[in-house]
């Protein structure tokens, strides 16, 4: 696969093991708000999608007196704290970042904000391997929709055909497929024969170096 110029990594569940944190974040919110068991959301169906699409689909079914910016801020500060905090990078992803950066160009797409994408990319100043960086409120369809990785390709100045993506969700499988671009899926947050779409399921970062370098 070493045709490929550019790789592009989704963030949550990729870069960072940060879906259980958001998951955490919610219901922390959800719970002080008076909703901790009657809110009627069930969140793994939100892995790979924006925080506005959980909390417009969470307003719209519980009708809380507070507005849908305040529930995004809540949960916006509380995740930042906690991805502060723990640091929680995958075992093996700083690795592979600082390889593949010496052979291809690097974007990151992420469903999340850009203030929490500017968070992550602090880590360990993984800011230097991207060349391109896309958040949630750079776009206006999320995944599914292909638009996030359309634009980090015409950002980077690479082809969508030559681009590929690494993904851990299903949303972020689809849009990668409809960008045109190769989808590697790693086995972070779902079973291998959920993410068969993809066109390989990993289960680790080594793999992934070995497939690019092929």
């Amino acid at each position: 696969m070493s045709k490929f110029r550019a790789v592009i990594f989704d963030m949550d569940g990729v870069i960072v093991d940060s879906e259980p944190r958001h998951e955490r974040a919610f219901f922390e919110v959800i719970e002080e708000i008076g909703y901790g068991n009657r809110h009627g959301v069930v969140f793994s169906e939100y892995v790979g999608r924006t925080d506005t699409d959980l909390w417009k689909d969470f307003v719209a079914r519980n009708k809380p007196e507070q507005p849908l910016e305040e529930l995004l801020v809540r949960k916006r500060l509380k995740v930042l704290d906690i991805l502060l905090r723990d640091e929680p990078l995958f075992p093996g992803l700083y690795e592979l970042v600082r390889t593949l950066a010496q052979t291809h160009v690097l974007g990151l797409a992420s469903g999340s904000e850009r203030c929490i994408v500017d968070a992550v990319l602090g880590l360990r100043d993984l800011r230097q391997f991207f060349k391109a960086t896309m958040s949630g409120s750079d776009i206006t369809h999320g995944k599914p929709a292909p638009d996030i990785f359309l634009k980090t390709a015409a950002q980077l100045g690479v082809a969508p055909g030559d681009c590929v993506v690494i993904e851990d969700s299903k949303p972020g499988i689809a849009a990668g497929l409809a960008a045109g671009m190769t989808v590697i899926a790693i086995t972070n947050t779902h079973p291998g024969q959920e993410l068969a779409n993809a066109h390989h399921v990993v289960s680790s970062y080594d793999e992934i170096g070995r497939l690019l370098a092929g």
